[in-house]
């Protein structure tokens, strides 16, 4: 009878454990769900004030290229831009900042190696986004050391550029179709490569130019299938009546874009620079912060 009530009782007792388990997995559930999805919701349509020595910039970051937009609220939420200069600037092109060496450097220093140790990958969402007037981007080391095309973490910048006729764009999209068709015939021949010295150290032509065959028929068929050379007749519009910066498209992530200031911008475009394009007077970020 005692071994009944005890094995009785311990049925009830583990059944209320598990009960109890249940709900508190449960409520932890629903908390880290809500927590995630009230992290999430809140870094969407997320957008940024920007007050400089010449005025204040209101972005809007993307929620298509969230690496980027979430690693810029990071840093803003940290305050690391509070300070850095607008260190290179441009008229009719863009004005660029985000170098955390600029809070501190002197006069004559050269500005824009600084960084935060870490690359964003490339984000790419041409044509849908693409560098008009006003656009907001990451700014990069050079292919000849970054190949992948992969972000600064830190530094950015805003485009003003501007307009372009259709011989201009036709003439910028020959040139980027014939970037992009020898970047592939490259790629297609160091895959190749060694199967094609075999071919030539044993004399085996009719191979080799089977080899060369199949190389340009797969290059053709790459190329028929990549449309991202190609302007779009919003694009085209775009860059004949607002302008911007088209030959950076596909090069540089483009991750939001000003909503109100581009006066401001302008403003800061056309400040006097040195032979370097940093403003003679520094143009500093007083303070960026997260509004609604």
């Amino acid at each position: 009878m005692k071994i009944y009530t005890f094995e009785r009782k311990s049925r009830i007792i583990l059944q209320n454990m598990k009960n109890r388990i249940g709900f508190i997995t449960l409520l932890i559930t629903v908390f880290v769900f809500c927590s995630f999805t009230s992290k999430n919701s809140s870094q969407k349509g997320q957008k940024v004030l920007i007050k400089t020595t010449l005025g204040d910039i209101t972005l809007k970051l993307y929620n298509e290229t969230p690496q980027h937009r979430d690693n810029f609220i990071k840093l803003v939420k940290s305050k690391f831009y509070d300070g850095v200069l607008f260190h290179r600037v441009i008229a009719d092109f863009m004005i660029q900042g985000g170098d955390p060496k600029s809070k501190t450097a002197a006069q004559n220093d050269t500005l824009g190696d600084g960084d935060v140790g870490y690359s964003v990958p490339a984000e790419f969402r041409t044509p849908k986004i693409y560098h008009k007037y006003g656009a907001l981007a990451a700014a990069r080391e050079g292919d000849n050391v970054n190949p992948q095309k992969a972000s600064s973490g830190c530094q950015f910048y805003i485009v003003v550029g501007k307009k372009f006729t259709d011989k201009d764009l036709d003439l910028m999209q020959l040139n980027r179709k014939q970037k992009i068709r020898s970047q592939l015939f490259q790629k297609i021949m160091n895959e190749k490569q060694a199967e094609a010295e075999s071919y030539k150290q044993n004399n085996e032509i009719k191979k080799l130019e089977s080899l060369k065959d199949s190389v340009m028929h797969k290059l053709q068929n790459e190329m028929d299938a990549d449309s991202s050379y190609i302007f779009t007749p919003e694009q085209r519009e775009t860059y004949k009546t607002i302008g911007g910066t088209p030959h950076l498209d596909g090069n540089y992530t483009v991750f939001g874009e000003v909503l109100v200031g581009m006066d401001v911008v302008e403003k800061i475009s056309k400040v006097k620079t040195n032979n370097l394009d940093r403003p003679i007077e520094d143009v500093k970020v007083i303070k960026m912060k997260l509004i609604r």
